[in-house]
């Protein structure tokens, strides 16, 4: 009897017969590199006078992904994808970022899990662009966010969060050690559904402290993608939340009984954080049309932190192999509020472009970009005398080669 049930449930997850032969695993691996020359002019009341940014710079960014993997004779697909940043030492000094399992069949669907972003995150789209990119965590290429007067370290920056990116995540975490599924394509349609216990960057989540950190953190997703004659239509949206935890107050000799001691649940909590968005593409003739709104909330008290940005553009392709766009990034952030004050940081990008494909997986690429950065708050004379906002701007021209295999 309890081999019959063994057998019953083996079959069940289409995991029990035999393979008639030994599959062979399929060892693939790819990847991407981009180079880019860019050349800046900046200015704003927020850098120093001893600062000199002006010039040329390098910029390198890529990766080399491994995905190995096997499939079944029930069907099912068992692979990994391993990913190591070629600079900057990706997630950790051994490099990799993203790491993680997957399982996919074409009626169960995929499931991942391991260190990668949330199913909200990768189903969602935003505008189309050409160029660098600016709907995008990674400014500090073209931009000085050195010496950017907006974004609260700890609270809100740039990175997968909706004052810099409308590719966002709770509390812009990133790469956390996660569970996801996504259903099969129903005519075009996909939803995604997510889950962190806690909040680790290409780590093991170990035992999660839930009084102290974020934790338990839940994202969905959905998107749709279709064409109708020669109009390509994609939508999406996303939402998601966490445990923020509970801050704990130390109380010694409560009830006034000496030598003992209690950790109690501060007068004041932190509310959970919170993030949303969705996003359009349309194509046709050639033209691509897009844009997506996001939001941030901390969770703090008064706003605190809470952000909202949103991405507009537009590509068309030429005739030959020459593609051309503009697009733009707006950000905004709640820097700070008590009473009747109030910090209010925004960013603005706007990038016109231009790529031609070389060949296989080769294009080169040429962009303007101007982006600014400030802080404002609504007293005058807040920061000097006549100086009631801080910024920071920056013009950039830049060629790039990209490289996909």
């Amino acid at each position: 009897m309890k081999k019959q049930l063994l057998c019953t449930s083996a079959i069940a997850l289409g995991v029990a017969a035999a393979p008639a032969a030994a599959q062979e695993w399929n060892l693939d691996w790819g990847g991407y590199y981009n180079v880019d020359v860019l050349f800046n002019s900046t200015s704003g009341n927020n850098i120093p006078a001893n600062v000199d940014l002006d010039g040329a710079n390098i910029h390198q960014n890529g990766e080399i992904i491994f995905t190995p993997s096997v499939t079944l004779d029930n069907g099912l697909t068992f692979g990994i994808n391993v990913q190591m940043e070629a600079l900057n030492a990706g997630g950790g000094a051994d490099g990799i970022d993203e790491s993680y399992m997957f399982i996919e069949g074409d009626t169960m669907g995929r499931v991942e899990v391991g260190s990668e972003n949330s199913a909200g995150y990768k189903l969602m789209t935003g505008a189309p662009g050409v160029g660098f990119g600016i709907n995008s965590p990674s400014p500090s290429a073209f931009h000085p966010t050195a010496f950017s007067p907006a974004g609260l370290p700890g609270v809100y920056g740039m990175a997968r969060n909706a004052f810099g990116s409308s590719y966002t995540e709770v509390a812009g975490n990133n790469d956390t050690a996660r569970i996801s599924y996504y259903t099969p394509s129903f005519n075009g349609l996909t939803l995604g559904v997510s889950y962190a216990p806690g909040n680790t960057n290409a780590a093991n989540s170990g035992l999660v402290n839930r009084n102290v950190a974020l934790n338990d953190i839940f994202d969905i997703g959905v998107n749709y993608s279709q064409t109708f004659g020669n109009v390509d239509v994609e939508l999406a949206a996303r939402w998601g939340t966490g445990d923020a935890g509970q801050n704990l107050v130390f109380v010694a000799n409560p009830g006034g009984l000496p030598g003992t001691a209690i950790f109690t649940p501060a007068v004041t909590q932190p509310g959970d954080p919170e993030t949303w968005g969705v996003g359009a593409r349309l194509g046709v003739s050639g033209w691509t049309f897009g844009g997506s709104y996001a939001e941030n909330d901390s969770g703090l008290a008064n706003g605190v932190g809470d952000t909202e940005g949103w991405s507009l553009g537009v590509t068309y392709d030429l005739a030959g192999p020459w593609t051309i766009g503009f697009d733009t990034y707006q950000g905004e952030g709640t820097a700070a509020a008590a009473g009747f004050v109030k910090a209010t940081d925004e960013y603005e990008a706007y990038q016109l472009g231009a790529e031609r494909e070389l060949g296989n997986g080769v294009a080169w690429r040429i962009y303007a970009i101007q982006s600014e950065t400030s802080r404002s708050v609504n007293v005058p004379n807040a920061f000097a005398p006549g100086v009631s906002k801080l910024k920071v701007e920056s013009t950039t021209i830049g060629t790039g080669i990209r490289l996909n295999f």
